[in-house]
């Protein structure tokens, strides 16, 4: 299925349904702008490479390409959340789930961004979406368990690949500048750290922006009326609007969890920053590639865990890392169980 933008505009405001499931899941975008974006760039603005302003309008650019090209070239990831739970054939019941699903996504997202921890807006769109999913089947029946193997493929690969290539490329650097004076490769790195930020923003689109366009083309498809599409096309009026609220949502909110990811993690020079970029982007690369949908705050993170461990493990803060594993590990059954109740709420109500 797909909807052109002519069409979907027409019925924005003639299908209530279609109006309230739209407005969800733009805050679910919106916020993953405040969540997962800033981590795309939080490096380059830690080692002032970039300043803020600069970095979001090049988020904004990179973002959208991502988003269109990955998309053109392999629509893997959108398709496998897309289909990743099964509402039933009641397209009614089902939309109902994915509102209260979408609802208890931008809870979580919201309380998290609150405290500053970068939790992966990823994780929490697939642990809402199945738990919903339970709730509405009564059972795990409405779980497909093919497509939640490659999460859980994504979560093992993105953090032994994360870290191992921030660890790799750090040494290798370091290797190869050993006998060069600093000062003459400084300018060389800056140059790399925003080439390496960029290609973080185009690799977070790739990745986040095929999932909740997986998303949104489900929800149009059960605001009207069917439940049985299994293939998709994603009209290119969604891959912008997808990239403009990802990039809204950085601007309003993004500097907290630059601050936690690029600041207290960890203090990188500009060459170590420029490893974390491209070790991050080269994991999402691979990923996507292979249509694993994995998270980049997960992705990013790992990596300059990797760059900051590369020379003693003691650069690392662990006590800001252990907030963070903890609200990764919390997030699946954390913001399911939310998911969970908000349906049984809705289902009682609507």
């Amino acid at each position: 299925m797909s909807i052109t933008f002519s069409d979907f505009i027409s019925q924005l405001f003639t299908n209530p349904s279609l109006f309230i499931i739209t407005a969800l899941i733009s805050g679910v975008i919106l916020v993953n702008g405040w969540t997962d974006a800033p981590n795309a760039i939080a490096t380059c603005v830690s080692t002032r490479c970039l300043s803020p302003k600069k970095s979001i309008i090049m988020a904004a650019i990179f973002n959208f390409l991502g988003v269109f090209t990955m998309t053109l070239i392999n629509s893997t990831v959108a398709q496998t959340i897309y289909s990743i739970v099964d509402f039933g054939n009641d397209a009614t019941a089902a939309l109902t789930a994915l509102s209260a699903a979408l609802v208890a996504i931008v809870t979580w997202a919201v309380f998290a961004w609150l405290f500053g921890i970068p939790t992966s807006e990823s994780h929490a769109l697939i642990a809402g979406l199945s738990g919903s999913a339970i709730a509405i089947q009564g059972g795990i029946a409405g779980i497909n368990g093919a497509e939640w193997v490659k999460v859980l493929y994504g979560i093992v690969i993105s953090t032994i690949l994360g870290f191992g290539m921030g660890y790799g490329i750090t040494k290798i650097i370091e290797t190869v500048c050993k006998n060069i004076d600093r000062r003459k490769t400084t300018k060389f790195f800056k140059g790399t750290q925003i080439i390496g930020g960029a290609s973080m923003a185009f690799m977070h689109g790739a990745q986040d922006g095929q999932k909740f366009m997986g998303v949104f083309l489900l929800g149009v498809a059960l605001a009207n009326g069917s439940s049985g599409a299994s293939t998709f096309a994603i009209p290119l009026w969604l891959m912008l609007y997808c990239s403009l609220l990802m990039t809204l949502g950085t601007s309003i909110g993004g500097y907290k969890i630059i601050k936690t990811v690029g600041m207290k993690m960890t203090k990188l020079e500009v060459y170590q920053g420029a490893a974390a970029d491209m070790a991050g982007a080269g994991c999402l690369l691979v990923s996507s590639v292979f249509g694993l949908p994995v998270s980049t705050t997960h992705t990013k993170t790992t990596a300059i865990m990797g760059v900051g461990a590369s020379r003693r493990l003691s650069n690392v803060n662990w006590g800001v890392v252990k907030e963070m594993v903890f609200a990764w590990i919390l997030t699946f059954p954390g913001c399911g169980l939310l998911g969970y109740l908000a349906t049984l709420i809705f289902m009682q109500i609507f």
